[in-house]
């Protein structure tokens, strides 16, 4: 007979290869022990006639003449050993505490069994996540654990990037942007076209630049940051200095990619208004006016789309040295299939950054508001205050705690989903735990519930 996975057949077959229970006796090749040089073939009664159906022959145990084997093992989670059944105390069935050596939970199986009976043992967890897919709160975790863990070389590279930054934005609103002759007209009910479009200029001016060196400074903190964050992931701590002479190759195409993105974002929505526009400078008025708002509103959720695409390019171009346009395929790659997911991930980490920024940056405003020539009455008036050295240092200090505390979550959380997306698609947990000396199999656990 053939055997079957996890089944043995007896100790001596029958000589014909007739099936046990067929017509006729079978003669056994072998001489029994104890039969001497006799030349007569063994009774057929040696073997039963009540023999088990082909495919479920019991592993061998001592029997005596005539017995029957063992009933076949029970169905899913046999081996229990509980009494009256297969293995108990009443059940007769030989060994251990299951069927035919078979043990249950913690009774004696074989090697991946016994304790472990419950499911997959637990995922590699060298540093700050587990080497699987990833929850959302595992990634928000994994962001908060890597500021924790690294807290020196996070937090000083946060805070001297937020101080560099917060001392551009206080001098130039010192020396350059502090125009409030402009910005008055704004507030002023009599003031004319032109007063009101100047005013508005300047306004926009003012805050493109201060967006523009914050955004320098946001670049610069998320390439140092995407360098620590990924040694963390493998448990591994980096220098300030380390992390810069990592990055720094890559900062040029990285300025570029930030930069891009905006403008395809303003491009898309400004060839959505385009055809309202020129209807309403063509005469159509209100008509021409409320067409480009339809065409800039549908087109933002195209711009929207493309930007949640293109969302993991910064931490395709930062690990895998790819150049801006391969990061931004990579991205839309990587993102294909879980556009909601991401898009939810980092809408979530950018409340939560915002929340804590403005935990921190509200009270220092109403301080250096209180500090300042117009008090917080005038502060909340006018909304801005005086603009004096007082209100921009005071302020600033403020920004630099909340930017010190912020850069790392958007950071960490954006480069931990990419890594997340990674495994989920290309088995990046085998080479991570492969790069961590961890003993990783193939067989790893799935997916986390709920992520």
């Amino acid at each position: 007979m053939k055997d079957t996975p996890g089944w043995a057949s007896p100790g001596s077959a029958p000589s014909d290869g007739q099936e046990p229970g067929s017509s006729g006796p079978a003669q056994p090749t072998e001489q029994p022990s104890g039969q001497g040089g006799t030349d007569q073939p063994e009774p057929p009664s040696k073997w039963s006639k009540e023999q088990p159906p082909p495919g479920q022959w019991s592993a061998p145990s001592p029997q005596g003449p005539g017995q029957t084997p063992p009933p076949p093992p029970p169905g899913p989670g046999w081996g229990g050993g509980h009494p009256g059944g297969p293995g108990g105390p009443a059940g007769g069935g030989g060994q251990g505490g299951g069927y035919g050596g078979w043990g249950g939970p913690g009774r004696g199986g074989p090697a991946g069994w016994g304790g472990n009976w419950g499911g997959p043992p637990p995922a590699a967890k060298p540093g700050v996540i587990p080497l699987r897919p990833l929850g959302v709160g595992e990634i928000l975790d994994g962001a908060v654990s890597t500021m924790r863990t690294y807290w020196r070389t996070v937090l000083g590279i946060s805070l001297a990037v937020a101080v560099v930054t917060e001392i551009a934005v206080i001098l130039l609103q010192g020396f350059v942007l502090n125009d409030t002759a402009n910005t008055d007209a704004l507030n002023d009910p009599s003031a004319t076209v032109s007063e009101l479009s100047r005013a508005l200029g300047d306004t926009l001016l003012n805050s493109g630049v201060i967006l523009l060196i914050t955004l320098l400074g946001t670049i610069v903190a998320t390439a140092l940051l995407t360098s620590v964050t990924s040694r963390a992931v493998l448990g591994r701590s980096v220098t300030t200095a380390e992390a810069w002479q990592d990055a720094r190759p890559q900062l040029p195409k990285l300025f570029g990619l930030t930069f891009l993105l905006p403008l395809i974002a303003v491009a898309v929505v400004a060839v959505g208004a385009l055809p309202g526009v020129l209807a309403a400078a063509a005469g159509a008025g209100d008509a021409g006016a409320a067409l480009a708002i339809l065409g800039g509103l549908g087109t933002g959720i195209v711009a929207l789309w493309l930007m949640i695409r293109f969302s993991l390019a910064s931490p395709a171009l930062m690990l895998e040295k790819q150049s801006i346009w391969k990061s931004m395929s990579r991205s839309a790659k990587l993102v294909r299939g879980s556009w909601w997911r991401v898009f939810g991930i980092q809408l979530l980490a950018t409340i939560i950054a915002n929340i804590v920024a403005s935990i921190v940056v509200i009270p220092f405003a109403f301080l250096a508001a209180a500090l300042s020539g117009d008090g917080v009455t005038g502060f909340l008036q006018s909304g801005s205050g005086d603009l004096g050295w007082t209100f921009l240092i005071v302020s600033g200090i403020g920004s630099v705690i909340g930017s010190m505390l912020t850069f790392p979550i958007t950071a960490g959380v954006t480069v931990l989903l990419y890594i997340d997306q990674r495994i989920r698609r290309e088995a990046l947990d085998l080479d991570l735990a492969r790069a961590a000396g961890e003993d990783y199999g193939s067989d790893a656990p799935g997916t986390t519930p709920g992520s």
